[in-house]
């Protein structure tokens, strides 16, 4: 009984040393971790606080990737340098030009495209590639098919650049979905059999997946057809993969789908059968759409192998798009554009007018500078790391502690409402660099060169307490903290000197937004008794071809006769502008590399006209380069301000006042310098009452009625009803911006009747005052127009 007591006060006393050893070594080693964070914090400006370290990031896909062809630093993107061909790495030439000029000269015939592809369910199976192996034997297989379909997602929200996230590929026996995570590093094994000129590729609404591909894998593609380009050609009334599987398949899709989250593995059942659904129809509704492309050929033209036909201009315009060359969107200066628009989409909320222009403009452009950084640094979406409403809001307020800036970041996000619902407010990224936007905030004395290389040593530097990655690495080598300025970036081995930024910007611009196919084409239209009616393109040709209303009379340049007398002659009507034919050329230099179309009554008074004063009519569209095209909207807007000024029309509409129950709405202006305390920007009753549907029951009460006042505003200082908060959504729309919003939220406010009505508010309310005072004042002196 002694021993077994004894034993029993052995093991107590064991247990307890045991006990308070453990307790001395997590104590030991909480202590060494304290200093080691103590050592690895940076002060804030300099006065003693020490930083937290930077937030343990989640576990994201693109942390697995090895090979990055595309990082967040600000220097270009390098296309891939083909075998045999000219050394070093272009960053202008396509590698693959030579093949798609081929095929530019020389269309393939619809022989080598048509395959009889019969309609068929996705009853079958599909094969999931996710392994070297599996995308090897893919490779060998589709080099034995004359034509296969393909579609991508993408995935946005977590990624500064992007990447993507699944390639779906179908043939006619089969559908594969590649899992581009798993298969990053190896994706180009695909490249030969997208560059073969040989087999086509089908694609619907190419512009952005062939851009994407080059990005991601330097996979380029050569000899494409593209089904949203066939249905230009064939003057459809939409163009979105949504009609034409509903139209061709009786398929219909969920579209929200885009927006899911196509990293997250396994994909849902759902997920999958969108997927699917994306590419294994594009082969039949392609054969279709060819089809009826040959149609038209056989029906308008008496050779069917005319180089200039419906298929052959389709097969150019989609191998244009493959023309394309991926290029990162770096500004000299970063955030600046960015800033800009921030400013003047907000610049009307209440708050703005009480502070002085030049400071709020230099603390957006402060605070977007700085998320564009973080988000480089992180692999953030710019949206992700801050919102543009919140870096508005905090312009506004300028928070001083980094409650008030969470409070604030919260408050804008919850009044916009989100596409990401799931999205954190304040993000991740704003919790851990609190301190350092609370000193851009305050702080607005300190160069902001030296405020951003400080920020740069902070996050990446030796003592850095960011992670380095694949994505961020370059950032650290590309800027000397001690010698560089944080806008003297090398770009291509060359400094971005002013000169050199505003040439990169112009051919940035040209690339985009010129026209990318001959504008005039010079068709002709005959009156029977051989008399030239006028010139035309060659789809208002084939429009009187396809309805039987003329003949093809010549082959080139083609010209028609028309089997009706026309109305009118061009020469009655003082119309000598269109029987003459025009060159593809700026008008005002003669430029012929790139022109873009310059109207010279702006939209913003030409929409009001009478209707046979612009139906038909494009004597005042012309054509002018990057350069000319500058000169002459500077010199309109100008004149624009000019006009409102003189006879008080405002430009854009600032305020708006409702008449009690009545749905009228007055134009209140600031032109003559003084300010208009009555009614509510649109801007911001539209986001007031969006807030308000959205979120208004889960929303604090304090932040409910300070909405609620905004609508009440608008609509007199009565009792709002739902219904009204469905009616402001529309106020201070023009028809554009109405479509667009319907077709992004989907309709879901509102129904039919009520969008009539809105649209009876919103075109009576402010488009026909206008008109009438435009009137008045006799500057259409030619028409007038009952109301």
């Amino acid at each position: 009984m002694a021993s077994r007591e004894r034993t029993i006060r052995v093991a107590i006393v064991a247990a307890a040393a045991i006990s308070l050893v453990a307790s001395a070594a997590l104590l030991l080693l909480r202590q060494r971790r304290l200093r080691r964070r103590r050592r690895r914090g940076v002060a804030c400006g300099g006065g003693g606080r020490r930083r937290r370290r930077c937030f343990e990031p989640e576990e994201k896909p693109q942390n697995r990737f090895k090979r990055v062809l595309a990082d967040n630093s600000y220097s270009p993107f390098k296309h891939l340098k083909c075998e045999g061909k000219e050394k070093g790495v272009s960053l202008k030439m396509h590698p693959y030009e030579e093949e798609i000029n081929s095929l530019l000269d020389d269309p393939p015939l619809i022989s080598n495209f048509c395959s009889n592809n019969k309609y068929s369910d996705m009853s079958t199976s599909y094969s999931w590639i996710d392994t070297e192996a599996q995308l090897e034997s893919l490779t060998k297989l589709l080099s034995g098919e004359r034509v296969f379909a393909v579609d991508t997602e993408q995935h946005s929200l977590r990624s500064f650049l992007g990447y993507t996230a699944l390639m779906q590929i179908s043939t006619q026996k089969e559908d594969f979905l590649i899992d581009t995570i798993a298969l990053h590093d190896v994706m180009g094994i695909l490249r030969p059999v997208f560059a073969d000129r040989s087999i086509c590729k089908v694609f619907h609404g190419a512009d952005n997946d062939v851009l994407w591909l080059q990005r991601d894998f330097h996979i380029y593609v050569v000899n494409m057809f593209d089904t949203a380009k066939a249905c230009e050609i064939l003057s459809k009334p939409y163009k979105s993969l949504a009609y034409l599987l509903e139209t061709y398949c009786g398929v219909s899709t969920d579209k929200t789908f885009q927006r899911e989250d196509w990293r997250v593995r396994p994909l849902s059942t759902e997920m999958i059968e969108y997927a699917r659904s994306d590419a294994h129809y594009l082969l039949y509704i392609s054969d279709c759409l060819a089809s009826e492309l040959h149609k038209r050929i056989c029906d308008t033209s008496d050779c069917p192998d005319d180089k200039f036909n419906f298929f052959f201009e389709a097969s150019r315009r989609a191998n244009m798009v493959c023309m394309q060359l991926y290029v990162k969107d770096n500004e000299s200066t970063p955030g600046a554009s960015a800033a800009a628009s921030i400013f003047s989409r907000y610049m009307n909320v209440q708050g703005f007018e009480s502070l002085k222009l030049g400071e709020s403009k230099d603390l957006i452009w402060k605070l977007c500078a700085w998320r564009d950084l973080m988000a480089r640094v992180h692999d953030e979406s710019l949206r992700f790391v801050l919102s543009d409403q919140a870096i508005a809001a905090l312009a506004v307020t300028i928070p001083k502690s980094s409650t008030e800036v969470y409070n604030v970041i919260v408050e804008a996000d919850l009044s916009n409402g989100s596409a990401y619902p799931s999205q954190p407010s304040p993000s991740p990224v704003v919790v851990t660099h609190v301190e350092e936007l609370c000193c851009l905030l305050q702080d607005s004395t300190t160069n902001i060169d030296n405020v951003f290389k400080l920020l740069l040593d902070k996050n990446l530097g030796q003592t850095g307490c960011c992670p380095l990655s694949v994505y961020n690495y370059a950032l650290v080598s590309e800027f000397n903290l001690k010698k560089t300025s944080m806008f003297s970036l090398k770009h291509g081995g060359e400094k971005l000197t002013p000169t050199n930024n505003k040439k990169a910007s112009r051919e940035l611009f040209i690339q985009k937004f010129s026209c990318k196919s001959p504008v005039y084409h010079n068709c002709r239209i005959y009156a029977t008794d051989g008399r030239l009616l006028c010139y035309c393109d060659r789809r208002k040709l084939e429009w009187y071809l396809q309805r039987n209303l003329a003949k093809m009379v010549e082959e080139d340049p083609p010209a028609i006769m028309l089997l009706f007398e026309p109305k009118g002659r061009p020469e009655d009507e003082d119309n000598d502008f269109y029987i003459h034919s025009k060159k593809n050329i700026c008008v005002g230099c003669g430029e012929k590399s790139h022109y873009i179309r310059y109207r010279i009554i702006p939209s913003c008074y030409r929409m009001h006209f009478p209707e046979h004063l612009k139906s038909h009519r494009s004597h005042d569209i012309v054509l002018l380069c990057v350069d000319c095209h500058e000169a002459a909207h500077a010199a309109a807007e100008k004149y624009k301000k000019q006009i409102a000024g003189e006879f008080g029309i405002p430009l854009f509409v600032q305020r708006i006042v409702g008449s009690g129950d009545k749905p009228i709405i007055t134009v209140s202006s600031s032109i003559d310098g003084k300010d208009d305390d009555t009614g509510v920007s649109p801007l911001q009753l539209r986001t007031a009452a969006m807030a308000l549907l959205r979120h208004g029951s889960s929303m604090p009460l304090e932040r409910q009625a300070e909405l609620m006042q905004i609508v009440k505003a608008y609509y007199g200082g009565r009792e709002v009803t739902p219904e009204d908060l469905e009616m402001a959504l529309f106020v201070g729309m023009s028809p554009h911006e109405r479509r667009r919003f319907e077709k992004k939220k989907g309709l879901s406010f509102l129904n039919p009747e009520k969008r009539t009505i809105s649209k009876v508010m919103v075109v009576r309310g402010i488009y026909l005052p206008l008109m009438k005072m435009l009137i008045e004042d006799n500057l259409l002196r030619r028409e007038t127009i009952a109301l």
